[in-house]
């Protein structure tokens, strides 16, 4: 039978369980990382592993211990469900650690699963580092049988990090009113924990594991956070609790942008120094708010490799993406769920206003509303996707709106009439997807230029 073809996206391997994704494709991996680790030449011997609550993935979890074990090594096996932040924190802070292993698929469908490796600084693996990986698949590996398996909880650490870093007594002073959506996710137990030791009151919903994610998909967007109430904040994670999503008083889902332009705001209005690094995919909002705050902006291909890779070369301000995740300077090089939604809980608690009054004066600040949507296109052939893209670039205008700048980082962005407005395509790193990403501070805009896409593809 012809083995698994194994390629690490934006954020490791990830696969349709018991089709692409099976123990036989883990031992491989496996592995390869255990050679990766073994060339390094380090004298740390710790690997840690942690898993989300997808089907089969603390089996796969507990599969890998064994082998790594059988390598030599010494693995701490979470004892249960575990945020991947949380193995991120232990991946640089636990005593002898070389890295970390995470089983999650993220924001996949319940189908799918994932592998992914974390290098010691607790951020995800560059490219660099995936690639000399998979250099190693399928080589001949040496048994040793003399490490052990220890199985821990890992939080204990992390939630004293967050403490020196997130200000839980402006929170209690000025609490605002709670739901917490625990959305069948890692965070349960976790984040519903941090609110609990510091005597912070909420109400809360979805509070159990599931491996079908209730039967939605594992995102915290606004199609899943269901459980809205007058007057109160929603707060929520994905399925390994790496990304968040909000919901303010009014009812209303706050994208990501507007939260990366309001957090960096209120983050330079505290003192902190830095960069805003940013993906390709961020709103131009978030731009806007970095100039009229003389801030220095850093843009980088989509994935949270690249903003890692350069939180650790920069002082950070702020580090986000569109798709919802965020980190700090002070804070670990890697996105975090539990730490995004603690620190939009911060900045609502010292501001003492709603939520929907900060969103309003954000885009006062902006002096724009900026409007987004997204047309995806099925395409398994790269050559299409290439000659998509190609043509697209070699546009002059965009139906009747000229095309201003080209920005080729991660696809092809390009920026439209005043810059308030721009296209972003790029392929898809977990789907195979071509992805239209539209924004404008015009709702007429972002019409016309959806019908020239369907009229060009």
């Amino acid at each position: 039978m012809q083995k698994t073809i194994i390629k690490f996206g934006t954020d490791g391997f990830r696969g349709i369980i018991a089709k692409d994704f099976t123990f036989e494709t883990v031992e491989r991996i496996i592995n390869a990382i255990s050679l990766y680790i073994k060339n390094l030449n380090s004298n740390k011997n710790t690997i840690i592993i942690g898993y989300d609550p997808r089907f089969m993935a603390k089996d796969f979890a507990i599969f890998s211990a064994e082998l790594l074990k059988n390598y030599g090594y010494k693995v701490v096996l979470s004892k249960k469900v575990v945020p991947t932040p949380i193995v991120a924190y232990c991946a640089k802070y636990y005593p002898n650690s070389i890295g970390a292993i995470m089983f999650t698929a993220s924001h996949n469908p319940k189908e799918y699963q994932g592998i992914k490796f974390i290098p010691n600084y607790a951020g995800p693996a560059t490219k660099e580092i995936t690639d000399e990986i998979l250099k190693y698949l399928d080589k001949e590996i040496e048994l040793k049988s003399q490490g052990e398996i220890i199985e821990e909880d890992l939080e204990n650490e992390y939630f004293k990090h967050l403490e020196n870093i997130i200000d839980f007594d402006i929170i209690k002073k000025n609490q605002p009113k709670i739901i917490y959506d625990g959305l069948f996710s890692a965070s349960i137990g976790y984040f519903d924990k941090i609110l609990d030791k510091h005597n912070i009151q909420y109400e809360s919903c979805n509070m159990f594991h599931s491996s079908d994610f209730g039967g939605g998909l594992p995102e915290p967007k606004e199609k899943f956070m269901k459980h809205k109430k007058e007057g109160y904040i929603v707060v929520a994670n994905d399925g390994d609790a790496d990304r968040y999503g909000i919901i303010d008083e009014k009812g209303n889902y706050i994208s990501p942008n507007i939260i990366l332009a309001m957090l960096l705001k209120y983050l330079v209005s505290i003192g902190k120094k830095g960069a805003m690094i940013k993906t390709v995919g961020v709103s131009n909002a978030v731009e806007v708010v970095a100039k009229k705050l003389n801030i220095k902006t850093i843009t980088t291909p989509v994935g949270f490799k690249w903003l890692s890779e350069q939180m650790r070369k920069n002082e950070t301000i702020l580090a986000g993406e569109d798709s919802g995740g965020l980190s700090v300077g002070n804070h670990i090089p890697e996105k975090d769920g539990l730490f995004a939604n603690l620190l939009i809980i911060e900045m609502i608690a010292r501001e003492n206003k709603t939520l929907n009054q900060l969103v309003k004066e954000i885009n006062d600040f902006i002096g724009a509303t900026f409007h987004t949507d997204r047309v995806d296109i099925k395409l398994d052939d790269d050559k299409k996707v290439i000659e998509i893209q190609e043509k697209f670039k070699n546009f002059n205008k965009i139906s009747s709106l000229e095309i201003k700048e080209k920005l080729e980082l991660d696809g092809i962005k390009l920026f439209l009439n005043n810059g308030l407005t721009s296209l972003l395509i790029r392929k898809s790193g977990t789907e195979p997807l071509l992805r239209f990403y539209i924004e404008s501070d015009k709702i007429s805009h972002i019409d016309e230029i959806k019908k020239f896409i369907n009229c060009n593809i």
